[in-house]
């Protein structure tokens, strides 16, 4: 296995860190706020070395990578294996993780201890809940329990069964008030910033206007503080036809694809690996190898080894050995 060693681009400059106070800032500059999903070490680099300032540990990882049908298995285990692996590849992004379906839903206490996990154990930065009035309390109780919770509203995925799908949401008055509601609480709970994904953009820019945190939007137009995307429908690497909101920016199926039929030829060819690809052996030890191999007799030596203690012993080790022999073979 080749591992070639990571470097640092750039002289090792300091680097400030992306925290929550960071995002309430450029809301309140009007800049916008930049986030992407990461799920391993080398994507989270690529993307903190970019200069996303929020970066998601989603539980969308079910469907991305590991090929889930929804993100409803998604374990505790997993998402902490990720977060992990991505914590180690950022230096400056606030780093948000996903808490999976069920680690947050059956009590206050269990959610508040596997919050603690993600805080402790993975290295991130604040965890991501989605439900909206109903999950107040629970924002709160972590809050008071110094973790940086960011909050999801509009379509949570992992309310797939209840709303039959991947519908947008807050089409009707009704659901339009129950959005801004959900804002409100949400806020007042102590939430540091709230996802809205799949609204209407009219609805989402009144979110964002009544809101003093931040609105990170997916699907949920331009007027939102900031904007996420999932990483793989970034480059074409999800295998299915993207959601409206999607802009593919690079064909990476397309560009791996062409690679790896490439490399498959050259091996199949015999044209990889090259002689410059190769590794030799010194003049000196060549030589000494070379006489080495020109001795006469040194397998024969070996040989004759095993036949005489064959021949001298019908007992021992080689006295079962010796009956599949046939005499004089040597």
């Amino acid at each position: 296995m080749s591992v070639t060693q990571l470097r640092e681009n750039g002289a090792n400059l300091p680097v400030r860190p992306v925290t929550a106070q960071s995002l309430l800032d450029l809301k309140r500059a009007g800049r916008a706020i930049t986030a992407l999903t990461a799920y391993d070490f080398p994507t989270a680099r690529l993307v903190d070395q970019a200069g996303i300032d929020l970066i998601l540990v989603g539980d969308s990882v079910g469907m991305t990578v590991l090929g889930y049908e929804s993100t409803l298995p998604v374990t505790m285990d997993e998402m902490l294996h990720h977060t992990r692996a991505v914590a180690r590849g950022v230096k400056r992004a606030f780093l948000v993780a996903d808490m999976p379906f069920g680690s947050y839903h059956a009590s206050s206490d269990e959610a508040l201890r596997n919050a603690t996990r993600f805080i402790k154990e993975s290295g991130a930065h604040a965890i991501k809940i989605e439900g909206g009035q109903r999950r107040a309390d629970l924002v709160r109780r972590m809050t008071d329990a110094e973790i940086s919770v960011v909050a999801h509203i509009g379509l949570t995925p992992q309310s797939i069964h209840r709303m039959s799908g991947y519908h947008v949401q807050g089409r009707s008055i009704e659901a339009i008030e129950s959005l801004y509601a959900d804002a409100a609480a949400l806020q007042d709970a102590g939430a540091v910033a709230i996802v809205l994904e799949g609204i209407p953009r009219e609805v989402a820019a009144e979110v964002t206007t009544r809101c003093a945190i931040p609105t990170i939007g997916i699907g949920a137009g331009p007027e939102c503080d900031g904007q996420i995307l999932v990483f793989h429908d970034l480059f074409n690497l999800t295998f299915s036809s993207p959601a409206k909101f999607v802009r593919r920016y690079a064909d990476a199926a397309t560009f791996f694809g062409g690679a790896l039929e490439r490399y498959r030829c050259d091996v199949t060819s015999r044209t990889f690996p090259a002689d410059a690809e190769s590794y030799h052996l010194s003049r000196e030890v060549a030589v000494q190898l070379e006489a080495l191999e020109e001795q006469p007799g040194v397998c024969a030596r070996a040989d004759d080894f095993v036949q005489s203690e064959i021949q001298d012993s019908d007992k021992g080790p080689f006295a079962e050995f010796a009956k599949l022999v046939p005499a004089g073979r040597g």
